[in-house]
Formats: C-alpha cells, structure tokens, sequence
C-alpha cells in the first residue's frame, strides 16, 4: 500500500470538508469535532481488516475516505483514485437516509460492507439520535454486520457493529 499517496488523499479529505463543506464543518451535536474524522475513522478501521484481499482494502480505503464528500461538500473527487473508486463512491452515495435504507440492498457486497464502516461510525456517536433513528440505524447495521460476516468472514468490524447496536 502506498502510504504517500494516502496521506495525500486524507489531507485532501479533511481540506474538502474544512474548506468546501456544504453543511457546518464540525460535528452538528457537538459543535467542535470536525467532520472529517468520520471519513478517517471509517478508512482507518477498513485497513485494519487484514482477512480482506488488499485489492479490496486499497479501493474500500479510497472509497471510504471519499465517501461523503459529493454529500456534503463542493469539492469534486480527486482524479488520482485507483479504478473502480468513483463507482463504489457513487454507489454509496443517496439522496437521502429513507433511500439508502431500502436501496443498499441491490448495491454490490463490496458497497453493503463499506456502508457497514459508515453505519457503524454513525452509531459509534449517535447518543444524539432519537430513539427511532437509533433502532432504524442498529436495524441497517445489524444486517450489513450479517451480510458482511457472510461475504467476508468474521471481521472486526462485524463484531463492533453487534457491540455497538446493543449499547441502548
């Protein structure tokens, strides 16, 4: 994995949403945790999964870094991103919560399991969601954690999301 070329695209990530966002660059519920931690954190803990194939890790990386910027900022996504990137970032981007959770189901395995990062993230700090938001949310995450486990094997990323989906 090339490393230079990740820290250029994390430093691009946390530039776009600093500096393009269309939305309040820090955190809504907090009011101080820049939103780009969101995308970091999600790369960071895909590149943690060493039972995936590293063709997968290096575009899941990309993919999920970039993942909200055509959401929620003006910045466009680099041009350097290895083949395939744009499409598995189109295909987890929606037009809103009510179409992502009816329309992950008949995206690739390869997006269901990064949406799996991106739900669990969301859950990792979502003390702020009411009640309903939160069970539809552990919902969506407890089937891509099964979904994943199935794809995928028993990953990391599977048993935080289960951990997490219990916690209310």
């Amino acid at each position: 994995m090339d490393f230079a070329f990740m820290n250029e695209l994390i430093a691009f990530v946390i530039s776009a949403h600093a500096d393009s966002q269309t939305k309040d660059p820090v955190r809504r519920w907090d009011k101080r945790t820049p939103y780009s931690i969101h995308p970091v954190f999600c790369a960071m803990a895909f590149l943690h999964e060493t039972l995936l194939p590293e063709d997968l890790r290096l575009r899941g990386v990309q993919a999920l870094l970039c993942h909200d910027i055509r959401e929620d900022t003006t910045a466009g996504l680099p041009p350097y991103l290895a083949p395939g990137v744009k499409e598995l970032v189109q295909d987890m981007t929606f037009s809103s919560s009510a179409d992502e959770f009816n329309e992950i189901w008949a995206k690739s395995d390869e997006v269901k399991l990064l949406k799996l990062y991106d739900k669990t993230s969301n859950l990792m700090d979502g003390t702020w969601m009411p009640d309903g938001k939160w069970n539809k949310y552990c919902e969506l995450t407890n089937r891509l954690a099964d979904t994943a486990e199935k794809n995928y094997g028993p990953l990391n990323i599977v048993k935080i999301a289960r951990a997490i989906a219990q916690r209310r």
